[in-house]
């Protein structure tokens, strides 16, 4: 981009256009709306189930039916999809995960009644095992506690085969195993479901932002002091992600997921001009944890940061966002049109 050298004071007065809202309205270069939103959400057992995330505030775990009574407000709202994260008791975790496929499973039942009571809101499935896993790991290990590749893609494919049986729009493996994407892909044309898209988590940090999500789904006590930095990428490396994002297109992924968000912003810059694919962002649960501790010790605004750190996902090129403030950002969306 070049800017013409006559464009100098005071002939250009680049606050002329910053005078009225009008006119800040007009010339904005980027646009937020609900249809930029996804809405993550974390499903129990049970009938009538509701329990608070301690970590995060006003984040809730949700039994089947009254996750019906939130996905109301998102269609209502305009939110065009919600991400499925199940909250699987200890005695339904093994060393395999081989919960995670089970046709009866949590989170293909949550797919089932979704897609039955709202058709048209968007189902995405995050495709991993570290919520079925006695060790917290996304995978299988081995007698050295290291997570096994090959073996763990092919449980994930029978994982996301289960999912898409189930009416999963969107599968999301969310592991960063390598070939799991062309592995899934393959099944999934093999079984017919040749219009069930694949997200891939194509850039996922070994970040410090995830502990209040490993609370959230009860597998923080099962990783203990372990950590993932054997498959999770280095938070030192961005041109690293840049291969990753492009091997699993190739290997047929129809968007790529960045995650962490606001700390990983120029990595979602970098995809977005590089590569032009749809690009989506994870705003996780430390970024939103810390956003509402700061809240409500009157330290920040709270709807003013959270509206802003959006606006700066999509400034930076995301698509789309995944973020616990999805239903928040909407209705001052919708209320400030009223």
């Amino acid at each position: 981009m070049s800017f013409s050298a006559n464009r100098v004071f005071p002939t250009t007065r680049l606050r002329r256009n910053r005078v009225d809202s009008f006119s800040r309205r007009l010339v904005r270069e980027n646009q937020l709306s609900a249809d930029n939103l996804i809405f993550p959400v974390f499903v129990l057992e049970g009938e009538g189930q509701r329990e608070a995330v301690p970590s995060m505030p006003g984040v809730e775990r949700l039994s089947i039916d009254l996750l019906l009574e939130q996905a109301a407000e998102l269609v209502d709202l305009g939110i065009p999809a919600v991400a499925l994260f199940p909250v699987v008791p200890a005695e339904r975790k093994n060393l395999s995960g081989s919960g995670a496929w089970d046709s009866d499973g949590l989170a293909q039942r949550a797919v089932r009644a979704l897609k039955k009571a709202y058709p048209d809101l968007g189902v995405i499935t995050d495709v991993a095992l570290d919520p079925f896993t006695t060790h917290g790991q996304d995978g299988i290990i081995d007698n050295d506690g290291y997570v096994l590749n090959d073996v763990t893609v092919e449980a994930l494919v029978n994982q996301a085969l289960s999912h898409a049986d189930a009416g999963a729009d969107i599968v999301a493996p969310s592991d960063m195993m390598d070939g799991r994407v062309a592995a899934i892909r393959d099944a999934l044309e093999s079984a017919g479901y040749v219009n069930t898209r694949i997200l891939a988590y194509s850039a996922k940090y070994a970040s410090s932002y995830y502990g209040p999500f490993r609370d959230a789904v009860g597998s923080a006590g099962n990783l203990g002091k372990g950590n993932k930095a054997t498959y999770q990428m280095d938070p030192a490396n961005s041109d690293e992600a840049l291969q990753e994002v492009a091997m699993d297109i190739a290997e047929g992924a129809d968007m790529v997921m960045i995650k962490p968000g606001m700390p990983y912003l120029d990595i979602v810059y970098r995809v977005k001009q590089e590569l032009q694919v749809p690009t989506f962002v994870y705003q996780v649960s430390g970024e939103y944890a810390m956003h509402m501790a700061a809240a409500e010790n009157g330290w920040l605004d709270g709807d003013a940061v959270m509206m802003e750190s959006l606006m700066a996902m999509r400034r930076a090129g995301a698509d789309a966002i995944l973020t616990y403030f999805a239903v928040r950002a909407a209705r001052m969306m919708r209320d400030s049109r009223t």
